[in-house]
């Protein structure tokens, strides 16, 4: 029986009559295995037609205008869609203009760009449309935007990352955009990196746990259901380790931590089904990501076991000719990076590679084997994606676009990433009745609270706003009033504004919220030289603590700016990561005790510039000046987050008790009592420290966590369950093994040890 979503799409394709009619050709094996259909389909096609389903262009390719010309309208150009789809057989397109358009906006051009494909083309094969949506359907006016990735990663609650994925994916289907750049599995352990703040933190397991979740919300368990998408993940391998800390620059890691801590997370999401891959940008010792065929194709499409397609980074083909200097020319690199297990390029700006790959072919440089298979992968994907049967959904299936509902989902994630780094004397919760200062380069700006990819690329166009949403300021004097209240900007992201005035409207206020933060970015323009907070920010706390009143600082940050300074000027320090466009109202339930926090770091918070470690680093790494081991001293550490009540972990315990052997299940058991005066939620956290082995042991690492709620003198059992796997780690052959020995379990403050034998 028809589903009633596919009976609508069934009365849709009728209305539309030619425009989306699917030619018998493509659908004569629709009762085969999807197998059959698109080798079916394949065998119809030419060199031509087969390299054009591997080229993927941007949008603004095919409208009127220069590509990067400013404009208020998107027009499609009929001339240049034709010759891009017609003549070079473009199969997929991608992103968008200068502004965020409406979903109709958004439809009546993929409408355009799919009658094309679907009516004039000779196998009628629809196009592929992809677009970022990496915190919400950030591109699409109207939609509700989530905390980003770090935020969510705080939350310690897989079930937020499903819930936004579910969300963005819906939302994005409404625009009749199928594919979806999303998420970031890039494990980063260097948070100069700007673009940290799109990651899932430092921790691969954290990271495994939180991306799995995010593909099966995207794609669901039908991926051509029409509230679905396909997802992508990002960037395999290792593009959040630069050495340097900048953007798109090499990678120096050997394989076998590669294969540990970088290429999990990818093969969990592959496991729960993720359609498609991009690839790094940058290098990974000394070989340009694009063109390294152990990578790409040994280890995603073979060891991996990956069976969708591959697709490079925005115009990353011509960078191996001018970034990497591994191709003397543009033809060059597309011979390398194709014959290397790219599938399909991200060329956005016109057909260049693919008239190189069709040349490349007829000379007998690329074999037919390698187009055959890039295109089969891709094809296969758009019969999944249910786009020959239904390349563009009717409108009546999305009737919740921005709906209550999904901002109270965003509202929730927001609630619980924030992180309570410091509340000294218990100062937080901040009393009501109190006259409260909001000052700071963060204290009244949307755009710091949504970063990057928020309505455009770099997030800081103020036009494009949701002006209902509430800034930190805005939301504090909707709570208290604006009696109560007073702003003043006090400095920009660099600069001073009027310090000054600050300092005199503090005299008036009990306490002073000090809005600290980034200004959003991403990609080069986010790189930066040094993690210290801006001069003037720190200036202004500075001036502010002269008046001896209370400061509770609020960080509005996508990596962890340096504090040290300043931290001990401050009686409360929250954490609110980017929390997105109900931060603001997050922000404030917080700070007046609505809400009690629950997020703890996705990373740790560095105390110096030059001493930047992850908490996973060897013991080796801790020894200090005087040869002992207390080298070890961040600002906060990984895993960390206060509350507005106190729990206690005891009766750590394990069955079977001491000794584990062979393929034997150790069940861990600890209590956790809420031990303070209102209800909380803790993040369970279960490490586990190998004491000798072949190589290097990390001091511990994450292998489980649980997120519970408990009310004031509850207590709750909380079982976790390891094998053998879970100690595994990668030797010198880059093999994963458990070797047998003695392994200390850390819960809380509790240690227990157990001997695991085979």
């Amino acid at each position: 029986m028809l589903s009633p979503l596919k009976i609508m799409a069934c009365l849709f394709m009728l209305v539309l009559g030619d425009i989306f009619v699917v030619p018998d050709t493509a659908m004569a094996t629709y009762a085969d295995p999807m197998d059959n259909r698109v080798d079916s389909l394949l065998s119809l096609m030419t060199l031509e037609e087969k390299v054009g389903q591997m080229t993927n262009i941007g949008l603004m390719a095919v409208c009127k205008g220069d590509f990067w010309e400013g404009r208020d309208t998107i027009e499609i150009d009929s001339a240049k869609l034709r010759r891009l789809l017609l003549d070079h057989h473009v199969g997929s397109v991608q992103n968008m203009g200068k502004y965020p358009p409406a979903p109709a906006e958004w439809r009546q051009l993929i409408g355009a760009v799919q009658q094309v494909a679907l009516q004039e083309s000779r196998l009628r094969i629809p196009v592929l449309y992809g677009i970022d949506g990496v915190h919400g359907a950030n591109y699409t006016a109207g939609s509700v935007l989530f905390p980003q990735q770090i935020a969510t990663a705080a939350t310690w609650d897989p079930a937020f990352a499903e819930t936004a994925a579910r969300v963005t994916a819906y939302e994005i289907r409404a625009a009749g955009i199928p594919w979806n750049y999303s998420p970031v599995l890039d494990v980063c352990k260097q948070p100069l990196w700007g673009r940290i703040f799109e990651t899932f933190g430092e921790d691969t397991y954290l990271t495994q746990q939180m991306g799995a979740a995010m593909v099966r919300g995207m794609q669901g368990d039908d991926v051509a259901d029409p509230h679905h998408v396909a997802a992508c993940l990002k960037h395999f391998a290792g593009y959040g380790m630069a050495y340097n800390g900048k953007d798109r620059s090499p990678v120096y890691l050997p394989e076998r931590w590669l294969r540990q801590y970088i290429f999990p997370p990818f093969q969990a999401a592959i496991d729960a089904g993720a359609l498609t891959v991009m690839i790094n940008s940058g290098s990974v010792n000394g070989i340009p990501s694009h063109i390294d065929y152990h990578l790409i194709t040994e280890v995603l499409k073979g060891e991996m076991n990956f069976q969708g397609f591959t697709i490079s980074d925005w115009s990353d083909i011509m960078n191996l000719v001018e970034a990497h200097q591994v191709a003397a020319d543009e033809r060059e690199a597309v011979k390398l990076s194709v014959l290397a297990g790219l599938d399909m390029c991200m060329e956005p700006y016109d057909e260049s590679f693919a008239v190189h790959l069709v040349q490349l072919v007829k000379d007998g440089e690329v074999p037919m084997s390698r187009i055959d298979d890039a295109v089969r992968r891709i094809l296969k994907v758009k019969f999944q994606l249910g786009l020959f049967e239904n390349p563009l959904p009717p409108p009546s299936l999305y009737p919740a676009v921005g709906s209550a509902a999904s901002v109270a989902e965003s509202y929730q994630a927001a609630l619980a990433c924030l992180t309570l780094l410091k509340n000294e004397a218990a100062v937080l919760p901040l009393p009501k009745k109190a006259n409260v200062l909001v000052t700071g380069a963060a204290a009244n700006s949307l755009n710091y609270l949504n970063g990057g990819w928020s309505r455009t690329w770099s997030g800081r166009e103020t036009a494009y706003n949701d002006e209902e949403k509430q800034t930190i300021f805005e939301a504090i004097q909707a709570k208290l009033g604006s009696e109560q209240v007073s702003f003043v900007p006090g400095t920009t992201y660099t600069e001073e504004v009027d310090i000054a005035a600050a300092v005199t409207a503090a005299q008036a206020a009990d306490y002073l919220v000090v809005c600290l933060g980034e200004q959003p970015a991403t990609e080069k323009p986010s790189d930066i030289d040094d993690l210290s907070m801006p001069q003037a920010q720190l200036d202004l706390v500075r001036a502010l603590a002269q008046t001896g009143k209370p400061i509770i600082l609020v960080l509005v940050e996508g990596r962890p700016r340096l504090i040290r300074e300043i931290e001990p000027l401050a009686n409360g320090i929250l954490l609110a990561y980017v929390p997105g466009q109900e931060g603001g109202r997050a922000i404030a339930e917080v700070l007046f005790g609505d809400t009690n926090p629950s997020g703890k770091l996705p990373y740790t918070y560095p105390r110096y510039s030059g001493s930047i470690w992850a908490y996973d680093h060897l013991r080796s790494d801790e020894r200090d000046q005087n040869f002992g081991y207390d080298g070890f001293n961040p600002q906060y550490e990984f895993g960390f987050g206060l509350s507005y009540t106190t729990f206690a972990y005891a009766d750590l315990r394990f069955l079977p008790d001491t000794v584990v052997t062979g393929e034997e299940v150790l069940e861990v058991r600890v209590t956790v009592t809420n031990t303070g005066k209102r209800a909380g939620q803790e993040v369970v956290q279960l490490y586990t420290s190998d004491l000798v082995a072949s190589i290097s042991p990390a001091v511990k690492q994450l292998r489980r966590f649980a997120k519970i709620a408990l009310a004031p003198g509850a207590s709750q059992e909380v079982r976790f369950s390891l094998a053998a796997k879970d100690l595994a780690f990668v030797n010198q052959h880059n093999q994963w093994v458990t070797e047998p020995g003695a392994f200390t379990v850390t819960i809380g403050p509790l240690k227990k040890t157990f001997v695991w034998q085979p």
